[in-house]
């Protein structure tokens, strides 16, 4: 450490020394200054001058950490189980000043943690959250012409009462089952036949819809996820049982025969139609 110390005195002289001479100046290095005394191997260094200071801001600002995204509340748009939350009731519907079709639905549960832009299961019918008021409980959706001509939804009315559903989050328990709320069709209803305390239901059903409904199956009738007792071919028919409590719980009992239902097929049966007529089992076969 001496010798390094009177090296580094040494250096000093002679800095001075050329700076006071008329010869060019170069560039100074440690390695060419040293005596030859020094080993080299100790520094491995090159200074040049004039050495700048670093900025403060750099010495006392401590760089960000990255913000991440926040998906604790996130939804899954779109996706619902088909266990109603609530029943609403519509205040308003109709044609707003900007010529679309507007409805307004009283709720409690619902406007909980409502958001504009949130989807909404309306009587199994996906919607979206155009406007909310959490003061005087009631929030509003939009209707598209195809919606109003594929669900019952042009049937209600002010003073209607309507399942209300939102969309599945990450911590929800899967009551039901995967519902869509991309409502299929309607059916209308032939029949409604008390047993106990219990209410049978007899839902008429066009062709197209019939077949991917079966006995025991899962389908979600207005947002409402329920089992399928007996499928009636000939008479284009299915029936469903609604116990004591379901019935206090959603709108279907409060409907008459003649009435029309918001119907939506297991997606399931539809996947596998779809992969039959796509020859995709025959590739297997000959494989």
């Amino acid at each position: 450490m001496a010798a390094i110390s009177s090296s580094l005195r040494s250096i000093s002289e002679l800095c001075k020394a050329r700076n006071s001479s008329s010869s060019p100046t170069k560039t100074l290095s440690i390695f060419n200054l040293l005596p030859a005394s020094v080993p080299r191997r100790h520094l491995k260094l090159t200074l040049q001058f004039p050495l700048k200071p670093p900025p403060l801001s750099s010495l006392f600002i401590k760089p960000q950490k990255p913000i991440l995204p926040n998906c604790s509340g996130t939804r899954v748009r779109c996706l619902f189980t088909g266990i109603v939350e609530e029943m609403g009731t519509v205040k308003n519907l109709g044609f707003d000043q900007n010529n679309s079709f507007t409805m307004k639905i009283g709720a409690e549960i619902i406007l909980e943690d409502i958001h504009l832009g949130d989807s909404i299961s309306v009587n199994g019918t996906c919607l979206t959250v155009t406007e909310f008021d959490t003061v005087l409980s009631e929030f509003s959706v939009g209707l598209s012409p195809e919606t109003l001509r594929k669900t019952s939804l042009s049937e209600l009315e002010s003073g209607s009462l309507v399942n209300l559903e939102r969309a599945l989050s990450p911590s929800t328990r899967m009551g039901g089952h995967f519902v869509q709320g991309h409502v299929d069709g309607t059916g209308e209803i032939v029949e409604m036949a008390p047993e106990g305390d219990s209410l049978w239901v007899k839902v008429k059903v066009g062709r197209e819809l019939l077949k991917y409904i079966v006995p025991k199956g899962f389908i979600a009738i207005d947002g409402t996820s329920l089992t399928v007792v007996d499928v009636f071919d000939e008479e284009g028919c299915f029936n469903f049982m609604l116990v004591a409590y379901t019935q206090q719980k959603v709108v279907i009992p409060l409907k008459k025969v003649g009435q029309k239902l918001n119907l939506e097929v297991d997606i399931l049966g539809k996947y596998v139609e779809r992969l039959l007529s796509s020859g995709f089992v025959d590739s297997f076969k000959s494989s």
